[in-house]
């Protein structure tokens, strides 16, 4: 009998961690506004700024092929110019996910003049894998901008759908 309760404890303790863990990656933020994101290639920095200025700001990683817009699928660039935060994925396998609105109509238009594809579902998220900074392993994505998990947590909360992201070499 007491083997048997032991066995239980274990079990729901265990599911209640586990539990208790996804909950955790969902924030709430209460604070000011975000009114556009600001994303510096070159400086491997995003800024999330507010009516009064800039609110918080990240390391990144960027595309393995970090210099130069992305024009084509498959080439490992991050893209560079205006855009919207257009979607989330709480199911992201990099944690959590916001996306950009790539390929735009001028994105589209390049590529097709090229007979190429633009490719597409760029986003801001979290690492690759436990244990790992993405941020220390500098452009390994294949086109997104990568910040810690943590860090993805506290954008996901603060950053609504339609927010408008310029993104500078």
């Amino acid at each position: 009998m007491t083997t048997i309760l032991t066995r239980r404890a274990a079990l729901l303790g265990g599911a209640g961690a586990l539990l208790s863990g996804c909950a955790g990656k969902f924030r709430s933020y209460d604070g000011p506004t975000v009114t556009r994101l600001r994303l510096f290639k070159s400086r491997r920095l995003l800024a999330l700024e507010g009516t009064e200025g800039v609110l918080r700001t990240y390391p990144i990683g960027l595309g393995f092929a970090p210099v130069g817009h992305k024009r084509f699928e498959g080439d490992g660039r991050t893209p560079e110019g205006s855009y919207v935060i257009d979607r989330r994925n709480p199911d992201s396998k990099f944690h959590l996910s916001i996306g950009i609105s790539y390929p735009n109509e001028a994105d589209i238009a390049y590529a097709a003049g090229q007979d190429r594809e633009p490719g597409g579902d760029i986003f801001i998220h979290g690492g690759p894998r436990r244990g790992i900074d993405p941020t220390d392993v500098r452009d390994w994505t294949a086109g997104c901008i990568a910040v810690t998990d943590r860090q993805i947590e506290e954008v996901y909360a603060m950053v609504r759908d339609g927010t408008p992201i310029d993104i500078y070499a």
